[in-house]
């Protein structure tokens, strides 16, 4: 006699256990997990890059704007189509100064030209050019360079009192000059100053703007 095969039933339910068995076969991705330190350090870096970017831009903004310099009225100091960089956040922090050159819109003028020129005079200042010189307060100006006797003293040729908002400016070449001596310039306000020039971008004149 024949011995019967014993035929084996499949076990659907075994099987799908053994496909989840980590040895066994399994078609369903596990899922990574999320570590939490590199999720920090990705985030500290986001944040430092953010930062360092705003940075940069408030750099550029306060201190990098750029300007052409037209005209000899400043020469030796900056000469004619010299780039210098206007320092904008100084001015917001405190009052312009004598001796400081800055850049400015005659009247305020958004479509003009920047003019630059030396802060001569100050709000409460009193100044009068005689003989050649100019004279703030009853004492002599002292410049920084030796210069050529002024030869036109313009409005100045009589006492100029300055307001509580007015700045007598001047270009170091005096005698080759529009400055506050003329009414087409005359006293500025501060309103008027887009910023202090501190650097000159010129290789012929680079550093900076004393």
């Amino acid at each position: 006699m024949r011995r019967r095969r014993k035929t084996r039933k499949l076990d659907i339910g075994s099987l799908l256990e053994k496909w989840k068995r980590p040895n066994g076969l399994n078609f369903r991705r596990r899922r990574h997990q999320i570590d939490p330190l590199m999720v920090r350090k990705a985030l500290v870096f986001l944040i430092e890059v953010v930062a360092v970017v705003f940075a940069a831009y408030l750099l550029v903004v306060a201190f990098g704007l750029r300007i052409s310099n037209s005209g000899g009225s400043m020469e030796e100091t900056i000469m004619a189509g010299d780039e210098v960089l206007l320092d904008r956040l100084t001015y917001r922090i405190r009052k312009p100064r004598a001796n400081d050159v800055v850049a400015f819109l005659p009247e305020g003028n958004l479509n003009a030209k920047y003019s630059i020129k030396r802060i001569i005079g100050v709000p409460g200042d009193r100044i009068v050019i005689s003989g050649g010189k100019i004279y703030v307060n009853d004492e002599v100006y002292s410049d920084i360079l030796v210069r050529d006797p002024i030869s036109d003293p313009g409005l100045a040729a009589n006492e100029i009192v300055l307001g509580e908002d007015a700045y007598f400016v001047l270009g170091d070449n005096r005698n080759n000059s529009e400055d506050s001596r003329y009414a087409t310039i005359g006293n500025i306000s501060q309103e008027d100053i887009v910023g202090k020039v501190w650097w000159n971008m010129t290789l012929s004149n680079f550093g900076l703007v004393n």
